[in-house]
C-alpha cells in the first residue's frame, strides 16, 4: 500500500527544485499532484506527463500564490478537479539578497509577500474544504535561515520565521477539526540554483555539514510525505529541520 493513495496534494512552486521533488515522490506514492507554477509553461507540462505516466492524476496550474484572489480561485479549481485537498504544501519562495542596509523597501515587500503572505492566503483558501472533509495536513516549507537568521538575509529570515508562527497558530486553531499544520526547515538543498554556484564555495558548504554532504530534493520531499501520511496523525504545531545535522 503506498502511503498517499488516492489523497490529493496542491504543491505550490513545483516545476523546480525542491517542489518538483516532493510533485515526484507524492506521485511515486500514489498521491494525486496539483501543483502550481509563475511562468514556466514548458517545465509544467513535462511535470505533468511525467506524473500522470506513474498513473495519477496530475494538473498543473499558472498561478501567483501571492495573490490572495487568485489563490483563492486556484483552491477552488483544484477541489472542482480533483473533489478533495488532502495535503497542501506550501513551497513558492524567492530570496533578494542584501545586507540591511542596503535592502530596498521593494525587495523587503516582495520576499515577505511571495514566501509569507502566500502561506497565509492558500491556508485560508483550504481550511474550509478541509474542516468539512474533518481531516487535512497543512505543510508549509521554512528554512534553516528561519530558525537561525543569516547575514544577507534578513528579509527572507523574517518571512521564513514568520512561517513558523503562523503554522503553530493554524495548529493551535484546527486541531480539534483534526488538520495538522507544521514545518519543514530544509538545510543546504542541492538543486539547479545551487549548481550555479562555485564548487568551492559549496565543497566549504558541504564540509561544515555533519553529514557532510548537502540534501537532495527527496530527503524534502521524504519528509513531506510523512507528515501528508496518516503516519503523523498525532504531530502537529511542530517544525522539523532537514538539514542534515547543521543546527545540532
Amino acid at each position: 500500500m503506498k502511503l498517499l493513495q488516492d489523497k490529493t496534494a496542491l504543491i505550490t512552486g513545483a516545476t523546480r527544485g525542491i517542489g518538483k521533488g516532493i510533485a515526484q515522490v507524492f506521485a511515486q506514492q500514489g498521491a494525486n499532484v496539483a501543483f502550481t507554477y509563475s511562468s514556466s509553461v514548458e517545465a509544467a507540462k513535462a511535470l505533468e506527463n511525467e506524473l500522470i505516466e506513474m498513473g495519477v492524476k496530475a494538473k498543473g496550474y499558472q498561478s501567483n500564490a501571492a495573490d490572495f484572489d487568485a489563490a483563492q480561485e486556484l483552491a477552488a479549481s483544484v477541489l472542482k478537479e480533483f473533489g478533495s485537498i488532502d495535503a497542501l504544501i506550501n513551497n513558492a519562495g524567492i530570496t533578494k539578497d542584501n545586507l540591511l542596509m542596503r535592502i530596498s523597501e521593494e525587495d523587503f515587500d516582495k520576499v515577505i509577500e511571495i514566501n509569507l503572505k502566500s502561506v497565509f492566503n492558500l491556508t485560508k483558501a483550504v481550511i474550509r474544504p478541509m474542516m468539512k472533509q474533518r481531516a487535512g495536513s497543512i505543510i508549509n516549507m521554512s528554512s534553516v535561515v528561519g530558525l537561525k537568521g543569516n547575514a544577507g538575509q534578513a528579509n527572507y529570515a523574517a518571512s521564513k520565521a514568520g512561517i513558523i508562527g503562523f503554522s503553530k497558530s493554524v495548529a493551535l486553531e484546527l486541531g480539534s477539526r483534526n488538520i495538522r499544520s507544521n514545518v519543514i526547515a530544509p538545510g543546504f538543498i542541492e538543486t539547479e540554483m545551487t549548481a550555479k554556484l562555485d564548487e568551492e564555495t559549496v565543497k566549504g558548504w558541504r564540509a561544515a555539514i555533519p553529514l557532510k554532504r548537502g540534501g537532495k530534493p527527496e530527503d524534502i520531499a521524504n519528509a513531506c510525505v510523512f507528515l501528508a501520511s496518516d503516519m503523523s496523525s498525532y504531530i502537529t504545531g511542530q517544525t522539523l529541520s532537514v538539514d542534515g545535522g547543521m543546527l545540532t
